[in-house]
């Protein structure tokens, strides 16, 4: 992997380059102290990802970003942001060019977790093709930011409770709306009525929670209809669900979470619906492919990205065991009324189980989020 790092020893510093430099033959670094340079070397080579700091003394990182996309669509495009006290959220445009986003002062192992992440990425994605395309894509869906916020205020504080939790969604009304939405849907409601959050919270639990606001930011297709939404959202919702409990209990968060954005690819401009019969011609990305591609630009763990990719032919996993593609695989294809691999699910011996899956589904599916 041959990357490009832009910026002064301020940002990247010695013993960072150092680090990066002894990582191995696999890995070429090139270090260049500005914008200008940097367009020289990618306009002269190939560069698979360019890691640019927030300050250059020449362009700003946008116009860098945004050159580096015409020159290379294929390129990663990875920008470092200020840190600590200084931590600011990059601007609107930063978020619609960079790929993934680096905090300051940079540790070399989360540098080395984010070239290692993306290089098992283009492992499982090889296609020149593909990246070009979704380099090209300019507003491509950003992080889902409450989401994230969300799980890192669970990681940060194991007491993090219901009123905390409430109090971050709260922030985003659209958002807190649907969660009493679901928390009052028949998929959960015990006959009481709830119109706080913070008791919608305890009844959906942090797991659910999760998934629903990462749906409802993921989803939030500003041409779709109302009912547009919410059929994608529930459908996405119910093979959450159905993943979550083929899987033990160790793998059903990966899941759940594969699941529910197993189609995000359709949010993507000139991407193929892969549900469709091909046309003749159409040599556009599967929308699998093209949304775990995305996934991973997000940083998300390997196996979602994996599950995401393979969803529609499971055996070209990694895993010869059924897992999280499979899960993915099969509930997916339950939530839409679409056929199963059964060729499949013999190979990896849980055939017999598909008859209590399906009914599972069916028993899930007559629980539907009103819109």
């Amino acid at each position: 992997m041959r990357i490009l790092l832009v910026g002064g020893e301020a940002t990247l510093s010695a013993e960072l380059l150092e680090y990066i430099g002894d990582l191995g033959d696999e890995w070429e670094v090139q270090s260049v102290p500005d914008g200008s340079a940097a367009i020289v070397a990618v306009s002269s080579a190939t560069i698979d990802a360019i890691i640019v700091a927030p300050t250059l003394n020449d362009l700003s990182p946008a116009t860098l970003l945004g050159q580096i996309r015409t020159l290379r669509p294929e390129t990663i495009r990875i920008a470092l942001i200020e840190g600590g006290e200084n931590q600011r959220v990059p601007s609107a445009r930063i978020i619609g060019l960079a790929h993934r986003f680096l905090p300051l002062p940079l540790a070399p192992e989360l540098l080395l977790e984010a070239l290692t992440s993306l290089e098992e990425l283009r492992e499982v994605l090889d296609s020149p093709r593909l990246r070009a395309a979704i380099g090209r894509i300019e507003k491509l869906p950003s992080p889902p930011h409450l989401y994230l916020s969300l799980m890192h205020a669970l990681e940060d504080d194991d007491e993090s409770n219901a009123a905390d939790i409430a109090k971050l969604v709260s922030a985003d009304p659209a958002i807190a709306a649907k969660v009493l939405q679901l928390s009052n849907s028949a998929f959960f409601n015990n006959g009481r009525a709830i119109s706080d959050l913070r008791g919608a919270v305890t009844r959906l639990g942090l797991s659910t929670l999760r998934d629903l606001v990462l749906a409802s930011e993921v989803f939030a297709l500003p041409g779709a209809s109302s009912a547009e939404r919410n059929a994608l959202q529930t459908r996405a919702l119910l093979a959450s669900r159905l993943a979550a409990r083929m899987l033990p209990q160790s793998s059903a968060e990966l899941g759940a979470t594969a699941a529910l954005l197993a189609d995000i690819g359709q949010l993507l401009p000139g991407v193929r619906d892969e549900h469709l019969p091909l046309e003749s011609g159409d040599d556009r990305p599967g929308h699998a492919e093209a949304g775990a591609y995305l996934l991973g630009l997000w940083g998300l763990p390997m196996p979602i990205i994996e599950a995401v990719a393979f969803q529609l032919q499971p055996l070209r996993s990694n895993v010869r065991s059924f897992w999280v593609a499979g899960a993915v695989h099969v509930a997916t294809a339950l939530a839409a009324g679409r056929e199963v691999d059964e060729q499949y699910l013999a190979r990896v011996g849980v055939l017999p189980k598909l008859e209590q899956w399906r009914e599972m589904a069916d028993g899930m599916m007559g629980l539907t989020l009103e819109a």
